[in-house]
């Protein structure tokens, strides 16, 4: 199988504690958004939270 080609995306790898699964494919199915980007937003969001806390430092 030829592997895909990602032009403006990385793939990683991670885990997840087990209890957040079940709510995360939940949203995902009911939002209609991709897992993916919601893991963008969620990432987004921790990374403006932690700027701000260095900023205040």
């Amino acid at each position: 199988m030829a592997e895909v080609i990602m032009v403006n995306r990385v793939r990683f790898t991670s885990s997840l504690k087990k209890e957040l699964m079940p709510p995360l494919d939940k949203l995902a199915e009911t939002t209609r958004i991709p897992k993916s980007r919601l893991f963008d937003e969620a990432i987004e969001d921790l990374l403006k939270k932690y700027e701000k806390r260095r900023a205040l430092d």
